[in-house]
């Protein structure tokens, strides 16, 4: 394989064409999810429906993020009943937007949660290791925070348990990515305790709120030191091409998982306001997009079986992810309101950006040369 390309030579392109539509439903939650976020910004738009300002952070993470996760989960498995994970979380949120009765799509989005905690234990059976147990956990976060919606809980006393979906998923991928290197067994016990103590904490705030969050703060902050010190990003960065790319977008995920959790041990337990506003969005906009950012060209030619090509284009939307969050914290965290709203506004373009910036990439790999 060439450096700057990532290729993928399955001869499968009819089940690649079946994960179009599921990738469409998540596609339709990202979108609304988008516009539901700008218009809480205060963006003057069109409001299709209050429920896309209600239910903003429920289309990103559910909707779009646990959809696209549940494809690729069910890409791993090769199983078809796995892709019942990705369609029932696709068309609860389809029927959040449609203002169907709450419960039904609350009632999909956590039956599909529960089949792809499902098929990540399966994957554990066929595959004992860390990255397959710690992906697995995060899978059973993603279902007790979607147990807890289903009972009336508020998004933000659960919040922190889709955090940790995402989180010990993206961590789980990082430990897959990075398994060749060797590790001293102290690392190994330091990441399990690191793992434990946001999961301590994110249990522990279900009686104690406001420790239970410090303490899950504390860490996230041991976990992104550990991915500082331990990722394969620290050494691919000197590399060219697209293993920069991938690492760049990495070490800067890091850095903004570092700074939710110094936030959460700082303001603790938040239910609204700037200071929640700030702490929810550097982890959501700023580690988990700077991990799509990067994750992406490794894994849509695998789910989609394209090939993308790496362009120094890759960097523009990154760059303004990272600059226009910078301003909405500043935003937040000094009362500047004008801050606030156009650093959120352009985390849209960026995202929307290098969406953009990949489907080009795929549509002209096969008649332009790579980059390294």
């Amino acid at each position: 394989m060439q450096q700057g390309s990532v290729q993928d030579h399955s001869p499968k392109p009819a089940f690649a064409r079946r994960r179009m539509p599921l990738l469409a439903l998540g596609a339709v939650a990202l979108v609304a999810g988008i516009w539901g976020g700008l218009l809480r910004l205060g963006v003057r738009l069109p409001v299709p429906s209050s429920v896309v300002i209600s239910n903003h952070g429920m289309l990103m993470i559910c909707g779009f993020l646990g959809t696209l996760i549940g494809v690729e989960r069910a890409v791993a498995l090769e199983r078809r009943w796995a892709y019942g994970a990705p369609l029932l979380t696709g068309l609860g949120s389809i029927a959040v937007l449609l203002g169907a009765p709450a419960m039904w799509g609350v009632s999909a989005i956590v039956a599909g949660s529960a089949i792809f905690l499902t098929a990540s234990i399966a994957v554990v059976l066929r595959q004992p290791a860390s990255f397959t147990i710690t992906m697995a956990v995060g899978a059973a976060a993603w279902v007790l925070g979607n147990a807890l919606w289903w009972m009336g809980r508020p998004i933000y006393s659960l919040v922190w348990w889709w955090a940790g979906f995402l989180l010990l998923t993206i961590v789980g991928e990082r430990l897959e990515l990075s398994r060749l290197m060797h590790r001293p067994k102290s690392a190994t016990a330091a990441f399990v305790a690191a793992c434990a103590l946001f999961l301590f904490g994110v249990a522990a705030a279900e009686w104690q709120r406001d420790a239970g969050t410090r303490t899950a703060g504390a860490g996230m902050i041991a976990i992104a030191v550990w991915l500082g010190l331990h990722d394969v990003a620290h050494r691919t960065v000197r590399q060219r091409g697209l293993p920069r790319y991938i690492a760049v977008c990495l070490l800067c995920g890091y850095a903004w998982l570092l700074v939710c959790g110094a936030a959460l041990v700082g303001f603790g337990s938040l239910a609204a306001g700037p200071e929640y506003d700030a702490a929810l969005h550097a982890f959501f906009v700023g580690f988990v997009f700077s991990m799509i950012f990067g994750h992406g060209p490794i894994i849509l030619p695998a789910v989609l079986r394209v090939s993308i090509h790496y362009r120094p284009f890759f960097y523009w939307p990154l760059a303004l992810l990272h600059v226009s969050l910078v301003a909405r914290l500043i935003g937040d965290l000094s009362a500047l309101p004008d801050a606030r709203l156009w650093g959120g506004a352009l985390n849209a373009v960026a995202i929307l950006g290098f969406f953009a910036s990949m489907v080009w990439s795929g549509k002209h790999a096969a008649s332009l040369p790579a980059e390294t």
